[in-house]
């Protein structure tokens, strides 16, 4: 397995003091670690077997959309509340100080349909266990969940643990 660490900037006191971020943004724009990144997440989801790739705002949709024209599975997007031009049905999940919500177009996922869901990053699990709801309240499967970063010193496991879960890189402090 290829070691991304050397791929992510680590960013101290962002967006706050005493948060260590981890930039993906160095990640994409290297083209061969862009590529290692789409190859390893392409062998991870092929063994789903997804019908469709569900890609979380914003990241999501850079891993998810090569991701799903790779497996030649469709492509949902989740997006934040009132960006989707259709019907919609919508998950609420909790912030640190509020909530917030995900939304899809209520067609976009038929019974039996099996839904990878993408992000680039997990860290409390909110936003992917928020996914899993709408994929299920539409009747599809969720086959896995993908990302590129694991926080492994925040409590997403709990949230998550009904599926199989995959990631590139773990990092274990903040």
């Amino acid at each position: 397995m290829t070691d991304f660490t050397k791929y992510i900037r680590s960013v101290p006191d962002f967006p706050k003091p005493g948060v260590l971020f981890y930039d993906i943004t160095t990640l994409m724009k290297n083209p061969e670690g862009f590529r290692l990144a789409l190859d390893e997440l392409t062998s991870v989801v092929k063994a789903w077997e997804p019908s469709l790739i569900l890609g979380i705002e914003s990241r999501g949709f850079i891993f998810g959309a090569p991701l799903a024209d790779r497996l030649h599975a469709g492509l949902v997007i989740a997006r934040k509340p009132g960006k989707l031009p259709s019907r919609t049905v919508s998950s609420e999940y909790d912030l640190e100080y509020g909530k917030d919500s995900l939304e899809i177009h209520e067609d976009a996922i038929k019974p039996g349909d099996r839904v990878v869901i993408v992000d680039d990053l997990i860290a409390t699990g909110g936003t992917l266990q928020a996914a899993s709801h709408l994929v299920e309240e539409l009747g599809g499967e969720v086959a896995g969940i993908a990302a590129v970063i694991d926080l492994s010193f925040l409590p997403w496991r709990e949230k998550l643990s009904r599926y199989p879960v995959k990631y590139l890189v773990s990092y274990d402090s903040e």
